[in-house]
């Protein structure tokens, strides 16, 4: 029995270090603008939806913290905490309350697929939240004022579609992959 449960544990190391790859890979794949358009958030819907609220958001922390050491695992081959400390640290910050917003609605809830998509839209709506609070205060800082429209003119409006789209294909994904993930 205890072969079995240390192998599950390390099944589960794998998926988590699996996916921290895909986010990165998925932050390179990007679009460069005041806030880039990345591939981060499918790979971060596709985690949640494989690997389930805990494991993804472990998933998401650890490729968080890879790139607070240094690798250059953000959008542009940017690392370090300067990166964090940036216009669009905040994004960063709020996948990880992504995480735990799917994670605590899909626990109390089920993994339904509407209750999937209704966990993701609200940790979604977080992440665009403190991002943009995030990016209010630094660029604030660095440049002088700007107007709460004009932020989520820059920041939010334009991702909502896609990021729709991005989470579509996710659980679309998840659903033909699930078979192929034991969690």
């Amino acid at each position: 029995m205890e072969s079995k449960k240390s192998k599950f544990k390390t099944l589960n190391l794998v998926y988590i270090a699996l996916f921290s790859v895909l986010i990165t890979i998925c932050s390179w794949i990007y679009v460069p603008t005041v806030v880039p358009f990345t591939l981060q958030t499918f790979a971060i819907f596709c985690a949640l939806c494989l690997l389930g609220g805990k494991l993804g958001t472990c998933s998401i922390i650890v490729y968080i913290l890879l790139g607070v050491v240094g690798i250059p695992v953000f959008a542009g081959f940017n690392g370090g905490v300067g990166a964090l400390l940036g216009a669009t640290g905040g994004y960063i910050i709020g996948f990880i309350f992504m995480g735990l917003i799917y994670w605590l609605i899909t626990g109390i809830f089920g993994n339904k697929t509407y209750i999937s998509f209704i966990a993701m839209i609200l940790g979604l709506a977080v992440c665009y939240a403190i991002g943009t609070a995030w990016f209010m205060f630094v660029y604030i800082q660095k440049s002088g004022s700007i107007s709460l429209l004009s932020v989520l003119g820059l920041c939010v409006f334009p991702f909502i579609i896609p990021d729709m789209i991005k989470m579509i294909l996710a659980v679309f994904l998840a659903k033909k992959l699930a078979c192929c993930v034991k969690v």
